[in-house]
């Protein structure tokens, strides 16, 4: 099974920490040279010493702010103007939206949303297309949420805005596959992450629990009855960024101890 990615480089967003740290390990250990992007230029300097340097790869850092779109544009835009850079593998991963009912939220959080994970998404895209077609090879993978199987309760912008980055995935995954150039949406479940642990500590309030009683309710009804890490995660990323998935694209795999109920 071929899973080298060397010569090739990927842009992981959201990269400071979390499962878009473990992606970018991941995928500088199966032989990329990785892009970081993400806004805290001390936690991406952190993050690149981490980095696989063995089979000569050459790491880079990009600093923007996904909460303005026109700013993460410009930054990748510039990095691409540099002799020989590129990006044959994107990885668009960022901060979900803060949780809340659908009923209770604002206009501006929907538009904040759809700015922050879509519009972003989407100019990244169209940056990153240039070198794949050349390369004659892409991979487009969105980390999102398996909510665009099933909603999830007290998520509401979260679950428009990530089925609206599905929907387009979809599109795209059947515009661009006569590229070479494939499009998936991988779907954490439960995974030990800062952003889980803010979703836990706000059920958990509204609940009158602890956080301990909290986690031990979201546990039992994952068939699995643990939380997944951040390297689980990266590892199914890291196969369908691979040669060895050339043939997938268009799909939403949840990576989420069977806890999604539907098929």
């Amino acid at each position: 099974m071929n899973l080298t990615l060397i010569g090739k480089t990927a842009l992981v967003c959201g990269s400071s920490q979390g499962m878009g740290k473990a992606i970018a390990k991941q995928l500088s250990e199966q032989g990329a040279n990785i892009v970081l992007l993400a806004r805290n230029k001390e936690k991406l300097e952190a993050v690149q010493k981490e980095l696989d340097h063995s089979q000569g790869q050459d790491h880079h850092i990009l600093v923007a702010d996904f909460t303005n779109p026109d700013n993460v544009k410009q930054v990748v835009h510039d990095y691409l103007q540099e002799p020989e850079a590129a990006i044959h593998i994107l990885i668009n991963n960022t901060g979900g939206p803060a949780p809340g009912p659908a009923n209770a939220a604002q206009t501006g959080d929907f538009l904040a949303a759809f700015n922050q994970h879509l519009v972003c998404n989407h100019e990244l895209m169209k940056l990153a297309l240039p070198s794949m077609k050349e390369a004659n090879f892409g991979r487009i993978i969105n980390v999102i949420s398996t909510s665009v199987k099933q909603p999830l309760d007290g998520l509401g912008v979260s679950n428009t805005v990530r089925g609206a980055v599905a929907n387009w995935a979809k599109t795209l995954a059947n515009e661009l596959g006569q590229f070479n150039i494939t499009v998936n949406n991988v779907l954490p479940g439960a995974t030990n992450t800062v952003r889980l642990e803010a979703i836990i500590q706000n059920k958990a309030n509204k609940k009158g629990l602890s956080v301990e009683e909290m986690e031990q309710e979201e546990k039992s009804i994952i068939p699995m009855k643990r939380f997944g890490t951040a390297q689980e995660f990266a590892n199914a990323v890291g196969f369908l960024a691979s040669p060895a998935a050339g043939y997938i694209t268009g799909i939403n795999l949840p990576v989420d101890g069977g806890r999604t109920s539907c098929l």
